[in-house]
């Protein structure tokens, strides 16, 4: 399928024309997404390094994860939103950047793992019951999807 014509239609559309004209809104909206993905990001790291056994080793670790899949939840919408509204503003260069599709890649990655293996698996089970070196392996994987993406979103800066 085809990409580019979406492309196209987003960055003529009224989202996309807003996008360019305002750059105040444009420099609100990103101040947004760049605290959403403090946010999901501090959540990320909170959560692996409790399962890894780095920090807040005196609180369960169901505790550390029920918690901050709150806030991720939270985060990754406002991220959602908040990139859309801004790619609409140079969403054809956006298409013909690597960076830009190695960034969603991780980022659908990380969405599919969190929401089919980390949540699942963490949300519904004592993490007793879990085999210590799957719950680091678990929180590795977590680390290195994200932070992968992150890397790739950064770089589509200088790309």
């Amino acid at each position: 399928m085809e990409l580019l014509p979406f492309f196209e239609w987003l960055e003529a559309s009224a989202l996309g024309t807003a996008a360019k004209a305002y750059g105040g809104v444009f420099a609100v909206v990103q101040m947004f997404h760049l605290l959403a993905l403090a946010l999901l990001g501090g959540t990320v790291i909170l959560g692996d390094l409790r399962l890894l056994g780095v920090v807040m080793t005196d609180v369960p670790s169901e505790t550390v994860i029920r918690n901050t899949q709150k806030w991720f939840n939270a985060a990754l919408a406002l991220i959602a939103a908040s990139g859309v509204f801004m790619s609409g503003a140079v969403a054809v260069k956006l298409y013909y950047n690597e960076m830009f599709w190695a960034k969603m890649t991780g980022l659908s990655l990380g969405i599919l793992f969190v929401y089919g293996v980390r949540r699942p698996l963490l949300l519904r089970f004592e993490h007793a019951s879990i085999n210590p070196w799957a719950l680091r392996l678990l929180a590795l994987t977590s680390l290195t999807i994200w932070l992968s993406a992150a890397a790739c979103g950064r770089w589509i800066g200088f790309s």
